[in-house]
């Protein structure tokens, strides 16, 4: 006798394959797609990638001690190349020769970074990698002074005695100088200092030592003006202004903007002074 097992009701039975059709195939997985790429973010700013790119010649400035005996000569021959009138031709040899040095200096230093942060043992083709970038630094550093001397070597010799003359006749010349060399010794400080970025914040403040060094410049040029007290106030107001600006805004502190100030009319005072 054969017992037969109750069928399942009707809801649940699965539809039976009508005659002549094909059963379907068992589904598969679905493959994923790959995530796509997030092309919607903002790319950085103009003045942040400013502040990048000064934070790299900062970071080459306080780790590499040849970096900053080149920025000093660098500062040494662009006075000189001024004091002696160069020719256009022979400043635009300076100014080549001058910043194949800090480049090759600043990519000798990014080869010793990628080196070092790949390379954890002693491997014979990473000393052959620093040697020759430190190379290229020794070789641009003897084409630069071999510049330097066939440019200043007659000068030097026969020194002109109307310098003084011709400076002061040069005055406009002199605080385009005297406020480049402010932004040097900014950029120097605030690699020293190690604070806040190089357009925003930390010490010194920038805009405030451009702001005071241009008041200070303003001042000694309209010494010999008959308005030279009203144009060296209302000069001096602006610079408050810039100064404040700084401090309201919360960039600087009251001490980074005072500094700031004082240090670029120092800096444009002395060199002044010493030409003048």
């Amino acid at each position: 006798m054969t017992v037969r097992r109750p069928s399942a009701p009707a809801a649940e039975r699965e539809p039976e394959p009508e005659p002549g059709a094909v059963a379907d195939a068992p589904e598969r997985p679905r493959p994923v797609a790959p995530a796509k790429a997030d092309f919607g973010r903002r790319p950085h700013s103009l003045i942040q990638s400013f502040n990048y790119a000064i934070e790299g010649v900062i970071h080459v400035l306080r780790r590499e001690r040849n970096m900053r005996v080149h920025f000093l000569l660098a500062t040494v021959v662009l006075v000189l190349a001024f004091a002696y009138d160069v020719t256009k031709i022979e400043l635009m040899a300076l100014l080549v020769a001058i910043s194949f040095v800090l480049i090759a200096e600043m990519i000798n230093t990014a080869v010793e970074e990628m080196i070092d942060l790949t390379t954890k043992v002693h491997d014979p083709r990473a000393k052959i990698a620093k040697d020759v970038a430190a190379g290229a630094v020794l070789i641009s550093s003897v084409v630069a002074a071999t510049i330097g001397y066939l440019v200043f070597v007659d000068r030097i010799r026969s020194p002109t005695y109307h310098l003084i003359n011709r400076v002061r006749a040069s005055a406009p010349s002199l605080t385009i100088i005297a406020l480049a060399l402010t932004v040097i010794v900014v950029i120097a400080v605030k690699a020293m200092s190690g604070r806040g970025t190089p357009l925003s914040g930390g010490l010194p403040s920038g805009h405030a030592a451009l702001a005071f060094g241009g008041w200070m410049a303003i001042t000694i040029v309209a010494a010999d003006f008959q308005h030279r007290v009203l144009i060296s106030t209302l000069t001096f107001f602006m610079a408050v202004l810039v100064a404040q600006t700084r401090v309201e805004s919360g960039i600087h502190s009251t001490g980074e903007v005072a500094f700031g100030g004082l240090l670029g009319a120092l800096v444009t005072l002395i060199l002044f002074q010493a030409f003048t």
